[in-house]
Formats: structure tokens, C-alpha cells, sequence
């Protein structure tokens, strides 16, 4: 199994079910804890998320026993955000809008970014500080 670039919790997901999964499940409960069963249950949150199959494989990778010989799932964990952090998706548009030629005002508007923030990551790009002057270090 190869170990995924994504952090903790959803880096298991995403070696257990893939990059996708992962990531919608980053979408629909990340920055939240969450509760994943030993095994997986119809009307779960994780079932409607990615489906039973996919629910059920991410439940048995996950799930470890007790001493008792209990099987026990994922409780109060809390799933990172990952690639599906606000921040994260919006500077990836920025970025995407800027290389597509689009001006400050419209990558703003296209990121959801301030203006402001479109002007420093673009100073940043093109090598520029703040004050549109090269850098010295």
C-alpha cells in the first residue's frame, strides 16, 4: 500500500480508497470529528457520501480490535480539510486565474479572494514584493 500526500486520517482513506474518496469525504465532513463504524451502515453519513461498497472498505481498513476481540471504528476523530480547505481551493482558482491571463479584478472576483490578496500572490509569481520592486534575498 502506498502512503498518500494527504494529512492523517484522510491520507488512510485516501491509501484504503483512493484520492477521490478521500476527498469527497474532505468535502463533505472536513474540519468536523467524526465517528466511522467497524463496518459499514446503511443510513450513515459515510455510505451517503461515498456509497456503500467504497463505505464498507474504508470501514474494515480502519477499524481495529480490542482486547476483548471487539471490532471498534474511528470516534471522535477530528478529518482534516486537505485539498478541500477553503483557502487551499480558492488560492488554487487565484493562481489558475492569474495563469489564464485574467486581470486582478476578475481573478478576484473568479477566487473569491480581495483584491489585495490577488496582488500580493501575483508580486509573488512574478518575483516582486509588495512595493513592485525585486526582491533582494
Amino acid at each position: 500500500m502506498t502512503r498518500s500526500s494527504l494529512p492523517s486520517l484522510l491520507g488512510q482513506i485516501a491509501d484504503i480508497a483512493g484520492p477521490t474518496a478521500a476527498l469527497q469525504i474532505a468535502q463533505a465532513r472536513g474540519g468536523t470529528r467524526i465517528a466511522i463504524p467497524p463496518q459499514a451502515e446503511a443510513d450513515h453519513w459515510l455510505t451517503e457520501c461515498v456509497g456503500f461498497e467504497i463505505a464498507d472498505k474504508i470501514c474494515k481498513g480502519l477499524a481495529i480490535v480490542d482486547a476483548d476481540d471487539r471490532k471498534k471504528g474511528v470516534s471522535g476523530e477530528v478529518l482534516p480539510l486537505g485539498e478541500a480547505s477553503v483557502l487551499k481551493t480558492a488560492r488554487r482558482r487565484l493562481r489558475k486565474a492569474l495563469e489564464d491571463g485574467h486581470s486582478v479584478r476578475e481573478a478576484a472576483r473568479i477566487s473569491g479572494l480581495h483584491e489585495r490578496t490577488v496582488w500580493r500572490e501575483k508580486a509573488r509569481l512574478t518575483g516582486l514584493d509588495d512595493e513592485g520592486q525585486n526582491s533582494l534575498f
